[in-house]
């Protein structure tokens, strides 16, 4: 049976553009791989992609509660940094005027599922 589940993170006070560049690291592995690739990575971000790829995990685990899931059986179907709101802040400059600063926020979208050879064993040894 396959089985997935989602995490959202919203207002993360960064621009989604740094954050697409650590996303697009872990897209894909499983979630063992993700969370060591991520452990070692110099951004400052790391840590809150680390928390929501943890919470898709929890996630799953309470959704199903009767089954036992092991992190190199996850994989990190689908990660996503939407644009969220952005902070509009002045600055001052010469002859009076203002130069606008938008301190932009992103939303983070993990989806973590089941690989399809833990569900394939777990077919077989029911046949």
């Amino acid at each position: 049976m396959y089985m997935e589940a989602r995490a959202i993170r919203k207002h993360i006070r960064s621009s989604p553009r740094k954050m697409r560049t650590v996303i697009n690291l872990v897209r894909g592995k499983t979630v063992a791989d993700a969370l060591g690739i991520l452990h070692y990575q110099p951004h400052r971000i790391t840590r809150p992609v680390e928390l929501t790829i943890q919470s898709a995990v929890y996630n799953l685990m309470d959704r199903n509660p009767d089954d036992r899931f092991e992190e190199s059986d996850l994989v990190v179907k689908e990660i996503r940094a939407d644009e969220g709101a952005r902070m509009k802040r002045f600055r001052p400059v010469s002859r009076g005027r203002a130069h606008p600063i938008l301190k932009r926020s992103c939303h983070l979208t993990v989806v973590v599922a089941t690989t399809g050879e833990a569900e394939s064993e777990q077919s077989d040894d029911d046949a």
